[in-house]
């Protein structure tokens, strides 16, 4: 059975996982309109990707774990969706 997942992150000046463990998923991820600044995702290769305010995406079948994220202390990052098996 799935579980609902639905919570708020909040960004810290260096990176930090969206989950502790592995936590597969299914949702949206997203950046509220009141975020001061860009969140960071840290990409695939390295590199900073960056997520303006109001930006979200959808992801399917996604371990939230491996998601890393930095930005303007304060700011936040929220997810909704379902996980697990």
């Amino acid at each position: 059975m799935n579980s609902r997942i639905i919570r708020t992150v909040t960004v810290t000046a260096t990176y930090a996982a969206l989950a502790a463990g592995r936590t597969a998923f299914t949702g949206e991820i997203g950046c509220p309109p009141a975020n001061a600044g860009v969140v960071n995702f840290l990409g695939d290769d390295g590199a900073d990707v960056a997520w303006i305010a109001s930006e979200w995406h959808h992801f399917k079948d996604v371990d939230l774990s491996l998601f890393q994220i930095k930005g303007t202390v304060g700011d936040k990052v929220t997810i909704n969706g379902t996980g697990g098996g």
